[in-house]
């Protein structure tokens, strides 16, 4: 079984480069310079990962105010994700991650337990990079309707 600890604050992000929603190469160390949201969610078009991707829509504006990019990440392949910003006009980039990668990479991949059965899957977090992709905070537990206030509120903003 995979680890299912969460990269820890303090360390640099996991540099790898994959795919956007339109098949644009697209790695963490393209967004050195800026600080940086990168929250890992489970699936394009489902009920909570929508809620999150549209808070952080609707507080897209006041996270770049304040200096951020944000970025999501699923396995969802480039089609998907490209559906997904279409239907829920996403101002941002989709990493599409389909071998789990740089999920596997940031510990956002573990055991999960639902109806009584145990699998392997997506572990919802977030993470703030800061200017040189260093981990600055992680969020564990998201609140995916008030996902940017969250983020504002732990980054003291």
């Amino acid at each position: 079984m995979s680890d299912t600890t969460l990269i820890q604050p303090g360390t640099p992000a996991p540099d790898m480069t994959l795919t956007d929603q339109d098949g644009a190469p697209i790695s963490l160390a393209d967004f050195r310079g800026q600080k940086l949201i990168l929250f890992v969610y489970a699936e394009d078009n489902s009920g909570t990962c929508t809620k999150e991707a549209c808070n952080l829509r609707d507080g897209y504006a006041a996270l770049q105010a304040r200096g951020f990019a944000v970025v999501g990440v699923s396995p969802d392949p480039e089609k998907s994700h490209r559906k997904f910003i279409d239907k829920q006009q996403l101002p941002y980039r989709l990493i599409s991650d389909p071998e789990t990668r740089l999920i596997q990479a940031l510990g956002a991949w573990g055991e999960k337990k639902m109806y009584g059965r145990t699998y392997m899957g997506i572990l919802r977090a977030t993470f703030i990079l800061d200017e040189q992709g260093i981990i600055t905070h992680v969020i564990d537990k998201v609140k995916s309707a008030d996902h940017t206030r969250q983020i504002l509120d732990l980054a003291g903003q």
